[in-house]
């Protein structure tokens, strides 16, 4: 019987389980046997990653012509304008190709994200801020070239959903199994409504476009930051080649 396990990938973790160059790999997570993520995370990226050993639903999720919905939260510098953040939305050039359309929030309020282990550093004198960005491709760091081709580099990103299937209260480490029925590639995991409770039941806001935040609301609860210029608290900031079947598994962020 095929196995579907999701998994919260830690930063600095490979996506690959044979490890490679002193990286830590997810050979020391005690995961079934016999299974192979279904796509993948750079090691400098977090969040939800399906490991399976169901050969047609890795097909399903990674082909491109199906276009699968995968939501990331992102720590971006200084907060964007609309401007900015339209120029996401409709797709914009990177490098060689250029990006299909995709959903971009403001999240209000900022989200309480566990803290990273190492931390995000951070510059003290600049504003930072999460966003909600759905897409539905997966090219070679794209999330990240897209917000530094707007002027936002990317400070911190971690995976949230991929189709209906949510991190939700997963820490970093941990992975829980799920039956087949549970996956829905429906396209209403594309949308991004006004108010959604996430499945670790945390609510969070998604901005429409053109409405700004408060000031107050910029830095968010627990964003204090430490003498040297790290995040503390719950605001964030102290916030490879892999088994290949096909030529899917290259995509990542």
């Amino acid at each position: 019987m095929p196995q579907y396990i999701l998994f919260h990938k830690p930063y600095g973790v490979l996506s690959q389980f044979t490890p490679e160059d002193g990286a830590r790999s997810l050979a020391e997570f005690d995961l079934p046997p016999g299974v192979y993520p279904a796509g993948r995370l750079d090691k400098d990226s977090e969040g939800l990653l399906l490991l399976t050993d169901d050969g047609p639903l890795i097909e399903q999720l990674l082909h491109p012509r199906y276009q699968k919905p995968k939501t990331y939260w992102v720590l971006v510098e200084r907060l964007p304008d609309e401007a900015a953040l339209d120029t996401m939305r409709a797709g914009l050039r990177i490098e060689d190709y250029t990006t299909l359309p995709c959903e971009v929030q403001l999240l209000d309020p900022q989200p309480a994200v566990a803290p990273r282990d190492p931390p995000v550093r951070v510059r003290k004198s600049v504003q930072d801020w999460w966003l909600a960005i759905t897409v539905v491709e997966g090219k070679n760091r794209q999330v990240r070239k897209m917000t530094a081709a707007i002027g936002h580099p990317t400070l911190r990103l971690q995976r949230r959903s991929i189709a209906n299937l949510e991190l939700g209260d997963l820490a970093p480490g941990q992975w829980r199994a799920i039956a087949r029925a549970d996956i829905h590639w429906g396209t209403d995991a594309a949308g991004t409504p006004a108010d959604r409770t996430t499945a670790g039941g945390v609510a969070v806001r998604y901005r429409s476009p053109g409405e700004r935040p408060r000031i107050a609301d910029r830095n968010g609860a627990g964003s204090a930051r430490t003498g040297d210029g790290k995040r503390s608290g719950n605001g964030g900031r102290n916030a490879a080649p892999t088994r290949q079947p096909g030529s899917w598994f290259t995509s990542k962020k």
